[in-house]
């Protein structure tokens, strides 16, 4: 196989460089290594979220409401952060340096938050409890947004064999991340409830050490890139160069338009008719013609417009997840209070059931990419099988059949507390197995493997590909985004329901068999209706990314 390089300069002046292309088993080779850091930050991630409503309900005493409320705003934010480090890493250290200086932070924000629960008095320990937290937010900034994006670099497009790897690569990625959250679910809980804190916060210090080590032994095997300069930078020249030239008439005349790009090497991709107000950017009017040096806040260049238009696109599709997300978020606080309210065989901590979507996932996505995908190809005729808005579709439309699930066996769980004369015992366990709680916990996991992966897979391969940090942090942050806004939908039908309701408040107090959490899966199955159809809606309209050299039948 030959070796080739790519290289240009910016307008920051630096340089932009691969080193040469590997055989395919070299490239999953050095994928291997850096999925080791994730599989260990994942670990770490639900060793502290999975059971932390339970901690700051039950040790630091705060309501359920309040609680799952502050769980999600420590996952919104931990989903908004990688926007911020996704820029520095394209503009600044790259994602190889990226990855290191966020993993050592990380690593500070455990060994201090394993501190503040074994070595400080409980009077003092919130405030260093949260801020270990959301050290652990930075961290998650720097290293999400380019772990996953750096070990898909690991595969050349240009080498047929390993761009169809780089598809197979995005189900066995979403594979890794399910073994390090299961073992943390499996272990990491267990031994939060029955040994101790200290020890469960102390584990996951452990394996981010370990993984930050493999990562740094592997350093000489991966294809680097270095920063290129913000994208946020391009985008907005396009914007402003687009403004500025509103009144500019439309030339379709090819010695009219700007087709130079010195600060590009991706392939040129194909003009495309959608957000047209945007093609004013690429005209070169009398203004610019007498100019010696191209303004580049005036005039931009097609294929700078086109990699606008790629972001502006995925907008609507970012929008119409958002109910998705929030419906996720339910499975680390309403359903693990659930849990601990119903019998529990050999005194399995309620947390731990999110184990089920763990293995759901690891056995949906081994059937999914060796049966589902080759049996979809031969009807299709499209390498994945389904595309990625379709698999993506199928992920929502998950998510409200899991709420319905959910609101179902809520209701039977309330149905059997009123009847034992149990509605006002909040601390009595109900005489209902908590493996009723299975089904919701394996659709969560199928709306992973179909809507979190097609997300992933989508907000990667739809931007430039100087983008490509900044798409995976466009794709975290809907989560970030569903946690607000289900700390939002709390707030809002607690108000409500005070304000409207005849019977008690929703979802309010420590008493969840008052709490009609029945009624609030049913407003949220309601939304994640609304949403698909807004989805189906926009992704009807969507243009998928076209290079220049590709037939339409290939784009």
């Amino acid at each position: 196989m030959g070796t080739s390089t790519a290289a240009c300069d910016d307008a920051h002046g630096h340089y932009k460089a691969f080193s040469p292309t590997k055989p395919k088993k070299n490239s999953w080779r050095s994928a291997i290594f850096i999925i080791f850091v994730e599989v260990a930050q994942r670990f770490a991630y639900y060793g502290v979220s999975g059971n932390l409503i339970s901690y700051l309900n039950n040790v630091l005493g705060m309501p359920i409401s309040a609680a799952a409320k502050s769980v999600n705003v420590w996952h919104g934010v931990s989903a908004l952060f990688p926007l911020l480090g996704a820029f520095i890493a394209d503009s600044y250290l790259g994602r190889f340096k990226t990855i290191i200086f966020s993993s050592i932070i990380y690593l500070m924000g455990l060994v201090l938050l394993t501190v503040s629960v074994s070595a400080i008095s409980l009077v003092h320990r919130k405030p260093i409890f949260f801020l270990a937290l959301y050290i652990l937010s930075v961290g998650e900034g720097g290293h999400k947004p380019c772990v996953q994006t750096f070990a898909a670099d690991q595969f050349d497009e240009n080498v047929p064999e390993e761009k169809l790897a780089k598809s197979s690569f995005f189900n066995w990625w979403y594979l890794g991340i399910v073994i390090g959250s299961t073992a943390a679910v499996l272990v990491v809980i267990y031994v939060q409830d029955n040994i101790g804190w200290a020890i469960g916060f102390g584990m996951p210090t452990v394996a981010v050490a370990g993984a930050l080590l493999v990562f740094l032994i592997g350093q000489r095997t991966y294809r680097r890139s270095v920063p290129v300069g913000s994208p946020f930078t391009r985008m907005m020249q396009v914007v402003v160069a687009a403004v500025r030239k509103r009144n500019v008439p439309e030339m379709h005349d090819a010695q009219g338009l700007c087709y130079e790009d010195e600060d590009c090497c991706s392939p040129a991709l194909a003009r495309t008719n959608q957000f047209k107000f945007l093609d004013k950017a690429m005209i070169i009017d009398q203004e610019d013609a007498l100019n010696q040096k191209r303004n580049k806040w005036r005039l931009c260049s097609v294929n700078q417009v086109e990699e606008v238009k790629l972001v502006f696109r995925l907008f609507p599709i970012w929008i119409g997840t958002f109910m998705f997300n929030v419906a996720i978020a339910q499975q680390g606080t309403y359903f693990t209070k659930q849990g601990s309210t119903m019998t529990r065989d050999f005194n399995v901590p309620p947390a731990t059931l999110q184990v089920i979507t763990g293995l759901t996932i690891l056995t949906a996505v081994a059937i999914y990419d060796r049966l589902l995908v080759p049996f979809a190809r031969k009807w299709t005729k499209h390498p994945s099988g389904i595309t990625m808005l379709q698999r993506l579709g199928v992920g929502i439309f998950l998510s409200m059949i899991t709420m319905a699930v959910a609101a179902l066996v809520e209701a039977k769980r309330v149905g059997i507390a009123k009847k034992h004369g149990l509605h006002d015992a909040p601390e009595a366990v109900v005489p209902m197995s908590i493996w009723w709680l299975v089904p919701q916990y394996m659709l969560n996991g199928l709306t992973d493997v179909f809507g979190v992966v097609g997300m992933q897979e989508l907000f990667y391969d739809q931007v430039a590909e100087e983008m490509r940090s900044m798409g995976a942090a466009f794709y975290i942050s809907t989560t970030g985004v569903g946690s607000f806004m289900s700390s939002g939908v709390i707030s809002a039908v607690q108000a409500i329901s005070s304000r409207y309701g005849k019977g008690e408040r929703w979802l309010s107090g420590n008493n969840l068999n008052r709490a009609h959490l029945d009624y609030f899966y049913w407003v949220l199955a309601g939304l994640c209706g609304l949403s698909l159809c807004f989805y189906i809606w926009v992704a009807r309209r969507f243009v998928y990314k076209k290079i220049e050299c590709e037939n339409d039948a290939e784009a």
